[in-house]
C-alpha cells in the first residue's frame, strides 16, 4: 500500500493502532506465489492488436508494430516481449492512441482539471486518496458540482481507508448535487459489506472523461501535492523543504475503453447505485499511434498480473531497464530478475528516493543494495525531492507506468492499475525524464557503500526482516 497513503493526513492514533493490529498479521502471513508455472504455461504466439474497429489482421499487427520503433530491430524485440506477455496479462493491446506525460503533482491537476472542465457527457473518478484539491484557485468539488448542473454524469470510487481524513462536508457536497458515491471497502465494520479483507484496498488513480480520455499513475487527488513537506538537513538551521515527484499518463484513444470496463466492474463489485452506463463505451477514433495494454490487478486474481507481466518483460529484457520506485521493497522473484538481467549485460538503473515519508521502505531497499550493485545494477538516490513516481523502460520500447508499486503489498493486497505502452515515444519522453532526474541524483558507489556506519548497516537488516509488512 502507498506509503504516502497511510502518513498524510495524521490518521487518529487509536484507529491506526486499531487497524494496523488487523492488518499486519494479515500481511505478515501472505506470500507471493512464484510466477514460473504462468510464465511457462503461456502459449507464446504472434501478438493480436486490436484498432478502433477490432481485431487487426497479423500483417497489420506487424506493420503497426515496425511503426513504433525507431530502428529496424527494435520491432523484433517488441514481438519477443509480447509473446508471453499476451497469455499472462489476459488484456488486449490497442492500437491508436496518443499519451502525455504528467511529470509531477501540479501538472496532473491541471491536467484532471482542464479535462474535467472539457466534459459533456460523464466524468468518472477512482482514487485511492480523494480530497477537495485546488488547481490554479479551481476547487474540485466546485468544479464537479459545476459539471452536475450542466447535465453531465459524475460517478466517484474512492478507497475508504485512503480517504478517512477527507472531511465529511466535501462529500455532502458532491452527493447534494448529484454526484454518484462508492466507498472502496468501508472500514466501519457497522458498514462494512460481508466477504473481504480489511487489508484489501482500491490503491488505483483513475480519472475517465466521455470514455475517450483518461488519465493513470501514482498522483493521487490529495492536497499533499499542493505543499512542501520537509526533510532532513543534516545542519542546525533545521529541515530543508522538499516536494513530492510524481508521475502520471495522460491516455487518449480506443485503450480508453479497456479503463472504463475497469471502473464499471469495480463499480458492480462494490454494489454501486444504478448508473447509466451506456455512452461509457464510444466508438473512438485513432487519436495517436502508441499501443497500449490496461492491466488491472486484483486480490482476487490467482498471482497479480501485472506483476507477472513486469517479471517476464525484465526477464526478456535484452538492452537495458530504468525503473524508479517509490518504495523499493522486492520480492525474491524481482530482485532474481533484475540481477539476472544486469548479469547477462542489461544496463539496468533503479532511481530510488534517499528520503521518504517511510523510513523502513528506504532502510528495506539498502539492504538489498548490496547483491544488486555487486550483479552490476546500478542504483540512485533522489536528493531534495520525495520519490512516488513508479515507471519503468524496457529497452527502449516497451513502458510501464501506474499505481503498482515495486512492493508486495501491491501484489498481494491492493486493487492496482497500470499501462503497458508500447512504441519509442513513451518511452523517449519516459527516458528523458529518467536522465533529469537520474542528473539530479546520488550514484552510490559501491566500494564506499560498503563502509557505511554499522549502525547503518543493522537497522537495514532489521527492516528487511519486517519488509513483509511494508
Amino acid at each position: 500500500m502507498c506509503w504516502l497513503c497511510y502518513r498524510r493526513g495524521m490518521r487518529p492514533l487509536r484507529f491506526t493502532l486499531a487497524l494496523s493490529a488487523v492488518l499486519l498479521p494479515l500481511a505478515g502471513c501472505a506470500e507471493i506465489p512464484s510466477v514460473d508455472g504462468q510464465i511457462a504455461a503461456a502459449k507464446t504466439s504472434a501478438p493480436q492488436i486490436e484498432g478502433a474497429d477490432g481485431p487487426l489482421t497479423a500483417k497489420r499487427s506487424k506493420a503497426v508494430l515496425a511503426g513504433i520503433t525507431k530502428e529496424a530491430g527494435d520491432s523484433g524485440m517488441l514481438e519477443r516481449h509480447l509473446a508471453i506477455e499476451e497469455a499472462v496479462s489476459e488484456s488486449p493491446l490497442v492500437a491508436g492512441n496518443r499519451t502525455t506525460l504528467l511529470r509531477d503533482g501540479p501538472r496532473s491537476f491541471r491536467a484532471v482539471f482542464d479535462a474535467i472542465a472539457q466534459a459533456r457527457d460523464h466524468i468518472n473518478l477512482e482514487y485511492y486518496i480523494l480530497e477537495d484539491i485546488k488547481s490554479e484557485d479551481r476547487s474540485l468539488s466546485d468544479l464537479l458540482v459545476a459539471k452536475r448542473r450542466q447535465g453531465v454524469a459524475v460517478n466517484i470510487i474512492y478507497d475508504s481507508y485512503g480517504s478517512l481524513n477527507t472531511p465529511k462536508p466535501f462529500f455532502d457536497k458532491l452527493r447534494k448535487a448529484g454526484v454518484n458515491l462508492v466507498e472502496f471497502n468501508p472500514v466501519d465494520p457497522l458498514s462494512a459489506k460481508a466477504g473481504y479483507s480489511p487489508n484489501d484496498r482500491d490503491h488505483r488513480k483513475i480519472l475517465i472523461v466521455d470514455g475517450s480520455l483518461a488519465i493513470i499513475g501514482g498522483v493521487n487527488l490529495s492536497t499533499s501535492y499542493q505543499s512542501m513537506t520537509f526533510g532532513r538537513s543534516g545542519k542546525s538551521e533545521g529541515p530543508i523543504p522538499q516536494h513530492w515527484r510524481d508521475t502520471d499518463l495522460q491516455i487518449e484513444g480506443p485503450a480508453v475503453a479497456q479503463l472504463s470496463r475497469l471502473f464499471a466492474r469495480h463499480w458492480a463489485e462494490q454494489k454501486g447505485p444504478a448508473i447509466d452506463q451506456s455512452h461509457f463505451y464510444p466508438k473512438v477514433e485513432p487519436r495517436g499511434k502508441e499501443v497500449i495494454r490496461v492491466i488491472g490487478s486484483q486480490p482476487s486474481h490467482e498471482i497479480s498480473r501485472y506483476y507477472v507481466t513486469l517479471i517476464s518483460a525484465i526477464r526478456n529484457a535484452e538492452k537495458s531497464i530504468w525503473l524508479s520506485a517509490a518504495y523499493f521493497v522486492p520480492s525474491h522473484q524481482e530482485k532474481e530478475a533484475l540481477e539476472e538481467a544486469a548479469k547477462r549485460g542489461v544496463d539496468v538503473r533503479l532511481l530510488l528516493p534517499d528520503e521518504s515519508d517511510s523510513e523502513a521502505a528506504v532502510a528495506v531497499a539498502r539492504s538489498h543494495y548490496e547483491d544488486l550493485m555487486e550483479a552490476g545494477v546500478k542504483i540512485y538516490e533522489t536528493q531534495g525531492i520525495v520519490l512516488h513516481s513508479k515507471t519503468v523502460i524496457i529497452d527502449h520500447v516497451w513502458s510501464a507506468i501506474g499505481s503498482s508499486n515495486f512492493d508486495q503489498r501491491s501484489v498481494l493486497f491492493n486493487d492496482e492499475v497500470d499501462a503497458v505502452v508500447l512504441g519509442s515515444d513513451t518511452a523517449d519522453a519516459l527516458a528523458a525524464m529518467f536522465e533529469e532526474d537520474v542528473a539530479k541524483a546520488k550514484r552510490i558507489d559501491p566500494e564506499t557503500w560498503e563502509d557505511r556506519p554499522l549502525g547503518e548497516k543493522m537497522h537495514e537488516l532489521f527492516a528487511r526482516t519486517w519488509q513483509n509488512l511494508l
